[in-house]
């Protein structure tokens, strides 16, 4: 792993374009395994997540090729139903395979999933909905084997709106016998996405975004071209680094409208915020002030993958904050690498309370997941000196070239090697 050098202190201003989606260009790769061709996906980010899937991909007999920010995948040639357990252990997107790969070959050997350790996530909710679609697993030596003659529709109430088990029943779902009901499913906007993208190719798919998703099977797809949305946490991150640098920033082909629950804690810390058809602008204050309470909730409610994001900011606001982690468990393993940089935080349990400081200082501190790690380059932003982000890895799985946007905008970062 390489590390990123930061040199605070500078106020961010320049403009920067905002790229496809992380979150929902995974459920998409997997789906591409349903039609046994070619699809085009644009505005396809090159980061490590989708590498992996790439990799996966290929390992079932698939081939990819890029054409600048254009990926191409070939499924026509996939033939295999097993995933190495090397690469499912290192990303947990892997698990949505499940409903892509049932919903072809009927069949699929995997691996528990990995990925960041922001503690349990339990993958039940999946295999229960499978269960219920007429799917028999059988579960040995950290591996799930899953079997079926044909999948046929149900009627599905998932205990919580999981993202990851609603994609895979949307997938598994697409050629089933019959009509599938989801009820409380995740309304994230990837989930819309994949929903968009899967009927551009052929299935009927209603309801995303909504309180009930409803799927009718159909018996072939078609090769398309689709573009993937813009990644709303990457948009959100950057919105922060403005705003922890004191600076300001254009953001192009970014969407407001997946990011209210952001807008409106920047917009109660004193930001200037305007939104127009694809893209913001953002304007720190001279003083930011602290927020009562943030919780994280499923979307539309604040995001899990904006929370860390959010305590950096917190850590120079002027008051106390609270935030409340409803989603994961363990996922405050950034607030001690905050706390090396001279931030007042206090962890009770699922909650942290942020006591503003003057300023942060740079320090050597280390990412122990994907936005742990992003916050702690907000963090060295406004930190007085240098710092030095190790494992750097981690950020790169969602985020693309993230030194080149934040030099765009100004800031003084670099990727160096783990010897330098």
């Amino acid at each position: 792993m390489g590390k990123f050098r930061i040199k605070g202190g500078i106020p961010l201003k320049g403009e920067v374009r905002i790229g496809g989606a992380k979150n929902a260009v995974l459920p998409i790769l997997a789906a591409t395994v349903l039609y046994p061709g070619i699809t085009c996906i644009h505005d396809c980010p090159k980061i490590v997540d989708v590498l992996t899937m790439i990799r996966i991909l290929e390992s079932i007999g698939c081939t990819a090729k890029w054409e600048g920010k254009t990926l191409l995948v070939d499924t026509s040639t996939a033939s295999n139903f097993e995933i190495p357990a090397k690469l499912v252990s290192e990303m947990r997107s892997s698990i949505i395979l499940l409903g892509s790969i049932l919903g072809r070959f009927h069949e699929i050997k995997i691996s528990y999933p990995g990925g960041c350790s922001i503690g349990p996530r339990p993958i039940d909710l999946h295999l229960k909905a499978l269960r219920q679609m007429g799917v028999r697993i059988e579960e040995e030596h950290g591996y799930i084997l899953c079997k079926t003659e044909g999948i046929t529709g149900a009627k599905i109430h998932l205990d919580f709106p999981s993202v990851g088990a609603t994609e895979n029943i949307m997938l598994a779902a697409v050629f089933a016998k019959g009509r599938t009901v989801v009820y409380n499913p995740a309304k994230e906007p990837e989930i819309v996405d994949l929903q968009n993208f899967l009927n551009r190719m052929g299935a009927v798919i209603r309801g995303a975004g909504t309180n009930t998703i409803v799927i009718d099977g159909v018996t072939k797809l078609s090769s398309i071209e689709y573009t993937v949305i813009p990644d709303r946490i990457v948009t959100g991150t950057y919105l922060v680094a403005a705003a922890i640098s004191g600076g300001e920033a254009l953001l192009h082909n970014a969407q407001s409208k997946h990011l209210y629950a952001i807008i409106s804690k920047l917009r109660e810390m004193g930001c200037m915020i305007q939104e127009e058809k694809d893209q913001m602008y953002i304007k720190a204050p001279s003083h930011l002030k602290a927020i009562d309470t943030i919780r994280t909730y499923p979307y539309p409610g604040f995001p899990t993958d904006m929370q860390a994001q959010i305590m950096a900011l917190l850590t120079i606001a002027k008051g106390t904050s609270i935030i409340s982690e409803n989603i994961f468990e363990s996922r405050y393993k950034h607030a001690e690498e905050l706390i090396r940089m001279g931030a007042h935080i206090q962890l009770e349990g699922k909650i942290a309370i942020i006591t503003g400081v003057d300023r942060l200082m740079g320090a050597v501190v280390k990412a122990e997941d994907l936005r742990g790690g992003a916050a702690l380059i907000l963090a060295g932003l406004c930190a007085e000196g240098e710092t030095i982000v190790c494992n750097s890895r981690h950020i790169e799985r969602g985020y693309q070239q993230i030194d080149e946007d934040l030099r765009t905008l100004g800031a003084s970062i670099q990727k160096i090697k783990d010897e330098e």
